[in-house]
């Protein structure tokens, strides 16, 4: 199997087909992505979430903000499962969509904890982290505003960002409040669409 041009092991192949199937049954009942987008399950939301994973592999600790149905925070713990090293901090507010996470690390193995509390409160419960991923969450000024307890004055922690078509006018809009130095990555899955590395974020004062 390959996901973005990249070949995936068997043991995570197994593991993200044991999501997918845990996934289908579960979004009959709650609203775990938007119900145009579920059919196209592989390329629209697993090989666009792996994406996240495939720009900064290795056994790192994550902090994933409003993860939702799973993505990119599952699929990255699914990754570090094979490395048998690292950690995903799922931050959810939402507790049926909680519920579901916990379930979907039980039974595919991924390593990570949900934290079901809003993304405001999630810093006093992880302390730091390497990594921070969201993906279709807010606009780029209310993200970096989350992501500054574990970014601020910390050159070595970066965060990666899915951001759609408008998001140069988002740059330009965080670019008032805060300063960072950012790296454009094309999407694999959609000619749109980026995926932001931000890093050495600063507010502006």
């Amino acid at each position: 199997m390959q996901l973005n041009g990249r070949d995936v092991s068997r043991e995570t192949e197994q593991r993200l087909s044991r999501f997918e199937a845990l996934f289908q049954r579960w979004a009959k009942s709650i609203n775990l992505v938007a119900p145009s987008t579920k059919a196209d399950f592989w390329q629209r939301h697993v090989a666009d979430s792996a994406q996240i994973f495939q720009l900064s592999p290795g056994p790192q600790v994550w902090v994933d903000l409003g993860s939702g149905g799973g993505f990119p925070g599952i699929i990255t713990a699914i990754f570090l499962a094979e490395l048998n090293g690292g950690w995903v901090h799922l931050v959810e507010s939402n507790q049926k969509k909680a519920s579901f996470l916990r379930t979907a690390l039980l039974e595919t193995g991924g390593r990570g904890s949900v934290h079901p509390v809003r993304i405001e409160q999630a810093p006093r419960l992880i302390p730091q982290c390497d990594r921070i991923s969201a993906r279709a969450l807010a606009e780029l000024p209310l993200l970096l505003d989350y992501c500054a307890p574990w970014m601020a004055g910390k050159e070595n922690v970066k965060a990666f960002l899915h951001k759609g078509r408008d998001y140069a006018n988002e740059v330009n809009k965080a670019n008032g409040r805060w300063s960072f130095d950012l790296v454009q990555h094309f999407s694999a899955i959609e000619d749109d669409s980026v995926v932001l590395e931000i890093s050495n974020l600063q507010h502006q004062v």
